[in-house]
């Protein structure tokens, strides 16, 4: 389902266009038709939840919390066992939204803003129910927005319309200067995320995670420890390898930065494929560092698909989440020093970031 593109703009407030109205019921139908007969349980859909009774036994896997070892399970069978935890009655949800101008982007079946929405939503229909509340941070090219936590579908569906109408700030021509400072600071985002300390719960973060600057990981960190992180990257198949096109003008669209990509050249194309590769397995280990579950759905694959599949190996005590879904490729851009020529880092960071290409 393709939550489609930028509604039109509309005489009266954003929330009531008809066509953001359509499209919120659309996607409304389509996460409880085709997730939630599939995801039984009431908090249990896609993490387990924290809570102070323990659940049954399974197998450790790395990345399982140390501190919730089953000591008797593993002396009796010599293999180390965690326990789960049974959720509390009232699970309240954060969620970090990126709407920057790096998600106006998309070659797939939607754009990834699309898609973030769309994940956002997937998350909230399968916890809203009797008494979960759920609240979310946007991160705008305007900024930072709150969205206070509210109970039930109601509150999720006027959550959904804030975020359907959030401002959209992507170049599509090259600024005469280009600002550096306009990238995104996913770090100070996530901060967000901390304060006010809030009661445990779930928080997911959603986000292409294309920056260079890892300075998100050390707050995730801080926010695993209290409640369960679930980070979802949102990819795009042109992030990850670029076609033979020959010289195609790039625009950062956070930036405004132009760049010349020499597309026609088969060596720049496998060094930018491999600083994508890069960048992705350096994602992944961030996340799997902080505590997060990792999520990865692309713009050309079928997402509730990859949701279920996520939540299933969940289930069976697997990290499924730290592995993209099936017919994944590795991606994304990496700037480390030493890693790609300057031309291929720069490429990596605004190529991968642009909105759209500017044919002059």
């Amino acid at each position: 389902m393709t939550t489609g593109a930028a509604p039109p703009a509309a005489s009266g407030p954003p929330g009531t266009d008809p066509s953001v109205q359509r499209t919120l019921r659309r996607l409304e139908l389509t996460v409880l038709r085709r997730l939630d007969g599939l995801l039984l349980g009431d908090h249990l859909g896609l993490l387990p939840g924290h809570g102070s009774e323990k659940a049954e036994s399974r197998e450790y896997t790395v990345g399982d919390d140390v501190r919730r070892m089953d000591w008797a399970v593993t002396a009796r069978t010599t293999v180390p066992h965690v326990h789960d935890l049974i959720a509390d009655r009232e699970l309240e949800t954060w969620a970090l939204v990126d709407l920057t101008a790096s998600t106006e982007f998309g070659t797939g079946n939607m754009r990834k803003r699309d898609l973030a929405i769309a994940a956002t939503a997937a998350v909230g229909f399968l916890t809203a129910r009797t008494g979960n509340r759920m609240g979310a941070l946007a991160l705008t090219p305007a900024g930072l927005r709150t969205i206070p936590a509210r109970p039930g579908r109601d509150g999720l569906r006027a959550l959904l319309r804030v975020l359907l109408t959030a401002p959209r700030g992507a170049h599509d021509r090259p600024r005469r200067r280009p600002d550096p400072g306009a990238a995104t600071d996913l770090a100070a985002a996530v901060q967000g995320l901390l304060r006010p300390p809030r009661r445990r719960g779930l928080a997911v973060v959603i986000s292409d995670f294309q920056s260079t600057d890892f300075g998100w990981e050390r707050p995730l960190r801080v926010l695993s420890a209290r409640h369960q992180v679930l980070a979802v990257e949102i990819l795009d198949p042109l992030e990850l390898t670029l076609p033979s096109v020959g010289l195609l003008p790039v625009v950062d669209a956070e930036t405004g930065a132009l760049l010349e990509v020499p597309t026609s050249s088969r060596r720049f194309r496998d060094r930018y494929a491999a600083a994508a590769a890069t960048h992705r397995r350096e994602v992944a280990a961030a996340l799997r560092r902080a505590g997060a579950d990792h999520l990865v759905l692309r713009t050309d694959s079928d997402w509730l698909v990859d949701i279920v599949r996520f939540a299933s190996a969940n289930r069976r005590g697997r990290s499924a989440g730290r592995r993209p879904p099936a017919g994944a490729h590795p991606g994304g851009g990496t700037a480390r020093a030493g890693s790609a020529p300057a031309t291929e880092m720069a490429v990596g960071s605004a190529a991968a970031r642009s909105g759209r290409a500017w044919s002059r």
